[in-house]
């Protein structure tokens, strides 16, 4: 049973199951050219809120086993915001630090449901930093317990390695939370490159 936090925005319930950490262990399967990547990694992912009307995203990956010096390599660490899709309105905040032109309304559960498209799903719209100073705009949406994004634009600094677009899907199976990601990088089309299973550890 999930327990909502009673200071939950409304925006935030269809999101509300991924609240929390999450720990686990993943596979690494992906060609590119000549090279196959296998492995198996540690992931850890926090899903938080500080009141706004999207959920702080942060997770890292840390290939198993360590390497013979005993050193961790991290193959991955991103952070970002979750939302549901909606017009903006003069109450709300932005762009920059500008405040509303109107006072602000709160925003109710009836609110939010109106939102639900022709799928009986939610809207999102996630944005994603990596390290290595990738960022991604994902499109996609909620339903149930069950999230698909697809990229809608990839940046990468000119120091970055090749990555074009990717897919990923979210789900709440019996209590874990699983993940697969598609990405067209390094020159190969898309295709499956990690999955992972985590489990609930705060």
């Amino acid at each position: 049973m999930i327990e909502l936090p009673s200071d939950l925005p409304a925006d935030l319930v269809p999101l509300s199951w991924l609240l929390g950490v999450w720990e686990g262990t993943g596979v690494i399967d992906y060609t590119a050219g000549d090279h196959h990547f296998t492995g198996e990694f540690t992931h850890r992912v926090s899903f938080s809120h500080d009141g706004g009307d999207a959920l702080n995203y942060s997770a890292t990956a840390v290939l198993l086993p360590i390497d013979e010096d005993g050193e961790q390599v991290r193959l991955n660490s991103e952070v970002g915001f979750w939302r549901i899709a909606r017009p903006r309105t003069a109450s709300d905040v932005g762009p920059g630090l500008l405040p509303g032109s109107e006072a602000l309304v709160s925003r109710t559960v009836e609110d939010v449901e109106a939102l639900r498209n022709t799928d009986e799903a939610f809207d999102l719209e996630v944005s994603i930093v990596h390290a290595d100073g990738v960022t991604e705009l994902y499109l996609g949406q909620v339903k149930g317990p069950r999230i698909d994004l697809a990229t809608d634009a990839v940046l990468r600094p000119s120091t970055a390695k090749d990555y074009a677009s990717a897919e990923r899907m979210y789900g709440l199976v019996q209590g874990h939370l699983l993940w697969a990601w598609d990405i067209a990088a390094l020159g190969a089309p898309p295709a499956s490159h990690a999955s992972a299973r985590l489990a609930k550890v705060s």
